[in-house]
């Protein structure tokens, strides 16, 4: 599959045209210059052409900082990569002298390229048109990929370069879908973490800023995918990488850091940090970053707490092991705060590891296949039932008015994380107290310690019990009257 890479200035729509030819919103898109900073890849589709899509950071005048010098050779990475470039700039501002040297950069190249002037809804890109014929690059495609115009030219000046494989798919008769189905989601959400599993592992990376989240990623790849440096908030938005671990697929996912909210200000961090929650809903196994070398914040305990309460698996990792004297204290120390303050989440497992020197990694990976196999658990309705009535023999659930509350029935409704519902009599005078402890006696007796648990208590009869009354006797039928109505048969 052919690679296209979108070239440019800060600013002029490339994360836009991204998100445009890759059909979703991946790319955080702002009017602020500078949102992209690592590249993005992602399956592209323009009518009935296919190709990987490269987003990559917007080309500005080079300083000496760390930063930017990091940046460009992402770019230049893409450049490698792809195989035809899409060099994009802005029709309304026109052409700056800057963006005449990014011209002869790509001139140097040597690969196939595409002017693409963005922006051009309304008179006033006439003349930005006219300045990006002058760069010399062949003909301009005049597009708006906010609004969709031009997709048609633009599919017009990319088809000569997909002719071999348009040809091969008129031979074999293919039917383009408008919008093709990804098996990834359309097989079994229940399917455990095994060897060589065809599905993807969903896993995403969260913590506060600069507690070396794209630095562990890019030690578990085990190349330089995504930016590092010494300052916070260098990663703006969610990048996902396609990695296998062990003859396991997963997609991994990097994230910005997320600050205490009276701490931002600034709209493109709150674009940053919504972009991150959505990451962890669609997530399925969450690694919870946190630097051992400062205290063990608040912050922290907040992420795992909604990490927990949007029902992902959760794994502590805590970093820059190394550097920690009293490392059996800090253990107890994080232990002891996450008994005391999230009871609810007893046996997330802590792993400590140096991402720098790629320690502990191994660990961490079998923590986090662990915590998938238990989040995947399916217990057998006839198990749970002896369970059951084990566990309320041994503590009956309270008398309310006179009568004691009696659970009849439980079953297992979903996976994922393991969701229960239990039938009672008087199911809402029924204690949360009491919920507490069906949940405590699962994890332990079941061994799902460390993921979240879900027990609906609900009222009425057994639904598995068809055909019977409450107290087992055959149901009284209705017949139809003439007139239509209903009424018990006597």
């Amino acid at each position: 599959m052919k690679k296209i890479a979108i070239i440019g200035r800060p600013n002029v729509g490339k994360s836009t045209l991204f998100n445009r030819l890759a059909g979703r919103r991946l790319a955080l898109v702002h009017d602020k210059p500078g949102m992209t900073r690592d590249r993005r890849e992602t399956d592209g589709k323009l009518y009935d052409l296919k190709f990987k899509i490269i987003d990559t950071a917007g080309l500005a005048d080079p300083d000496d900082s760390e930063l930017t010098k990091a940046m460009l050779q992402q770019t230049r990475y893409a450049f490698e990569e792809a195989d035809i470039i899409l060099f994009i700039v802005d029709a309304r501002e026109g052409c700056t002298p800057y963006d005449h040297e990014l011209a002869d950069m790509m001139r140097k190249q040597r690969k196939p390229l595409i002017l693409v002037a963005n922006k051009c809804e309304g008179h006033a890109a006439n003349a930005g048109l006219a300045e990006a014929s002058a760069l010399g690059l062949g003909e301009v495609i005049a597009i708006s990929a906010d609004h969709g115009l031009g997709m048609a030219d633009l599919y017009q000046a990319m088809a000569p370069f997909f002719a071999d494989e348009l040809d091969n798919a008129e031979d074999e008769n293919t039917v383009y879908d408008e919008f093709p189905i990804d098996a990834d989601l359309a097989e079994s959400s229940d399917k455990a973490l095994l060897p060589k599993s065809n599905r993807a592992l969903q896993l995403a990376i969260v913590g506060r800023p600069n507690v070396g989240k794209s630095t562990l990623i890019n030690k578990l790849i085990g190349e330089d995918r995504l930016l590092t440096a010494d300052m916070p908030g260098v990663t703006r938005d969610s990048i996902s990488l396609d990695w296998e671990y062990k003859g396991q697929k997963i997609r991994i996912i990097d994230t910005a850091g997320i600050r205490r909210r009276a701490r931002i200000t600034d709209y493109e961090e709150k674009l940053s940090i919504m972009d991150t929650q959505r990451s962890i809903q669609y997530a399925e196994v969450v690694v919870l970053l946190i630097d051992a070398t400062a205290p063990f914040e608040k912050q922290d305990l907040t992420l795992a707490y909604e990490i927990y309460e949007e029902g992902r698996a959760l794994v502590l990792a805590l970093n820059k092991w190394d550097l920690v004297e009293d490392k059996k204290g800090f253990m107890t120390k994080i232990e002891k705060t996450l008994h005391d303050q999230l009871a609810q989440a007893k046996g997330i497992p802590c792993i400590p590891i140096c991402a720098t020197r790629g320690q502990g990694l191994d660990g961490l990976m079998a923590a986090i296949a662990e915590m998938y196999a238990k989040w995947n658990i399916r217990i057998s309705t006839g198990r749970l039932n002896k369970w059951l009535e084990f566990t309320t023999n041994a503590h009956p659930a309270p008398m309310v008015n006179g009568r004691r509350i009696r659970l009849k029935y439980m079953t297992q409704i979903k996976t994922r994380p393991p969701t229960f519902a239990a039938f009672a009599s008087q199911a809402a005078q029924l204690p949360e107290s009491y919920s507490r402890y069906l949940v405590n006696n699962l994890r332990k007796d079941f061994g799902i310690t460390g993921v979240p648990i879900r027990i609906y208590v609900r009222g009425g009869e057994n639904p598995y019990d068809k055909g019977k009354g409450s107290k087992g006797k055959p149901k009284e039928k209705l017949k139809e009257n003439p007139k239509g109505n209903y009424k018990s048969k006597t």
